[in-house]
């Protein structure tokens, strides 16, 4: 008898997996992980599920993280936080707050766990994890040794780390640390939040600000199933920019640290004329080009097809790549989502 994943990812697809297992201590994530392992079965560890996209029933056991716990320290110029995996991320930020610890507002109502944060190196409205990262904590799930990489150890790119690598598939991250500046200074380079007053600004105004934007563009995946932003913005040469702004004057950009030029894939969706494209009972959400949404009991080979589809008209238009951000899951474990749309 197989389990429903459909409670335990936001594209709710009627996916389902030979056991589900919530675990909420480590030895029990240990034992359950080897249990599995041994018995040469795929595993899939997954936090709330809001960046997967299961393409097929999944032939293994899921374990879901539920470890929970925050701890605060701080000295004259930082605050220090210890989080749990598996607490939620978008109540973590509230918690921030709440308490005066300010530096994680522009990532509010980010789905998904903390334990998740550091995989995708998550980011939003000009701030990304590894600028609070101090540490994360991993264990090693075939010897049940604990380490720990500092910031640096991480190899952080855009959209991207090690956990994607060398320590993707026997390894789970346990907590993360946290460490904030108590001299705050607001990021308001993105969006509307340019349009803020620097000099009187609060964490609380950004965090409100960041919410209504999100929450007017994103639908709600208890109504439509979704995995928020489903592609990659694409990062280009400046030559490569200089030809396709020459043919589109008003394509908004985004200058990078090594001249590198990053570009709007919501935008590019969207003036490829694809919102509300749909195959299947997957579309492209009319509010947000970047969302794809189960609307009508979608498959997750409808939603491959439409991401599919998409990337390929991006290209005809613009002569630029566009790639997923959501992780592929087939029925033995993840698969490269490149290779399935391009």
């Amino acid at each position: 008898m197989k389990h429903s994943l459909t409670p335990f990812h936001t594209f709710h697809l009627h996916a389902k997996a030979t056991k589900i297992i919530e675990f909420t201590t480590i030895e029990q994530l240990l034992n359950e992980w080897q249990n599995a392992f041994n018995a040469q079965m795929p595993i899939l560890i997954l936090g709330q599920g809001s960046n997967v996209l299961f393409l097929d029933d999944f032939d293994g056991v899921v374990l879901v993280n539920k470890l929970k716990g925050i701890e605060h320290r701080e000295d004259e110029q930082f605050h220090y936080l210890h989080v749990q995996g598996g607490e939620n991320w978008h109540k973590l930020v509230k918690w921030t707050l709440k308490n005066n610890i300010a530096g994680l507002e522009n990532l509010a109502l980010i789905p998904g766990v903390v334990g998740s944060a550091p995989i995708q190196n998550i980011g939003a409205y000009g701030v990304e994890f590894e600028q609070v990262c101090d540490f994360v904590n991993v264990l090693n799930l075939r010897t049940g040794e604990h380490f720990t990489l500092t910031k640096n150890e991480c190899g952080f790119g855009y959209r991207e780390s090690v956990f994607k690598r060398e320590y993707r598939d026997e390894c789970a991250i346990i907590s993360v640390g946290l460490k904030l500046p108590k001299v705050w200074k607001p990021v308001l380079t993105y969006g509307s939040l340019t349009q803020l007053n620097p000099q009187t600004v609060t964490p609380q105004q950004i965090f409100d600000e960041v919410c209504a934007v999100r929450s007017s563009k994103l639908p709600n995946p208890d109504e439509f199933g979704n995995a928020g932003s489903f592609f990659k913005n694409p990062i280009i040469s400046a030559e490569q920019f200089a030809a396709v702004q020459a043919k589109f004057p008003t394509i908004p950009s985004y200058l990078q640290p090594d001249g590198l030029i990053k570009l709007a894939a919501g935008w590019l969706i969207d003036k490829a004329g694809l919102k509300g494209l749909q195959i299947g009972g997957a579309t492209v959400h009319t509010q947000q080009a970047l969302v794809l949404i189960n609307k009508e009991n979608a498959t997750g080979q409808d939603i491959a097809e439409l991401a599919k589809t998409i990337r390929r008209r991006v290209r005809e238009k613009f002569s630029v790549d566009i790639q997923p951000e959501v992780r592929f899951i087939g029925k033995n474990g993840e698969v490269d989502s490149d290779q399935i749309t391009r």
